[in-house]
């Protein structure tokens, strides 16, 4: 539900709540293996009562790696309801006599805003009937809601199912400790696995960093650095 950067690519329905112009950085390091490295770039480009964005990210190292590009739209409805559509393109690239191998597919999400401080998303990835389906994707259908319990504290929780996986829930809280500086946390029963962050918004530089836990791996880190233009 949240209008966040990168929030945005989760359910595309709430690029329609931005009002900046903005380019994104982060590097995401899972278990402190480089190999296991995702870096992603995107941007958001605001456009009346549409809204464009796009995102690519890489993964992996020079013998293995899976890279994807999405091209985003969200637009506004009503005074109290949000939709937005993304595009994808994956790929996966093997080292030696291994083929790569090029997937498409769309995702697509909303958001209801019954309340000013009361949002409720819904989000649909790769909705292609098993029967159709020639790729390793998986459909997944995400659903949640979340409160402004203060105008400094949201909190929010959704149900994720996935396509031949259990269902996962995940809850958690974003707080403005001072003006500008946020401090943020999670859980997720995927794992069994705990997420804390802080972010601190500087003019038109926002810094992000966050950690989450998995019960046998460790620990994964991300930093991510977001430029406002306008």
């Amino acid at each position: 539900m949240s209008n966040s950067f990168w929030g945005s690519f989760h359910n595309q329905a709430s690029l329609a709540l931005n009002e900046s112009l903005a380019i994104g950085l982060n590097y995401e390091n899972r278990f402190s293996i480089s190999e296991l490295g995702t870096r992603s770039a995107g941007f958001v480009f605001p456009a009346g009562r549409a809204t464009i964005g796009a995102v690519y990210s890489r993964f992996g190292y020079q013998d293995f790696r899976r890279e994807m590009a999405g091209l985003a739209c969200g637009l506004r409805l009503g005074e109290k309801i949000v939709a937005g559509v993304q595009a994808d393109c994956f790929s996966e690239r093997t080292f030696g006599e291994y083929s790569n191998t090029i997937f498409i597919t769309c995702e697509t999400g909303i958001i209801i805003i019954p309340s000013d401080n009361v949002r409720i998303g819904l989000h649909l990835f790769n909705p292609v009937p098993g029967s159709l389906r020639k790729n390793f994707l998986p459909s997944r259908l995400r659903a949640g809601a979340g409160v402004y319990l203060s105008r400094a504290l949201f909190a929010g929780a959704e149900a994720e199912m996935s396509s031949g996986d259990r269902l996962i829930i995940r809850t958690g809280f974003d707080y403005e400790v001072v003006q500008n500086f946020r401090l943020r946390a999670g859980f997720s029963t995927e794992n069994t696995s705990f997420s804390f962050g802080i972010g601190y918004l500087l003019k038109s530089f926002q810094l992000d960093l966050g950690f989450a836990t998995h019960d046998r791996l460790g620990v994964t880190s991300s930093a991510s650095l977001i430029f406002i233009i306008r």
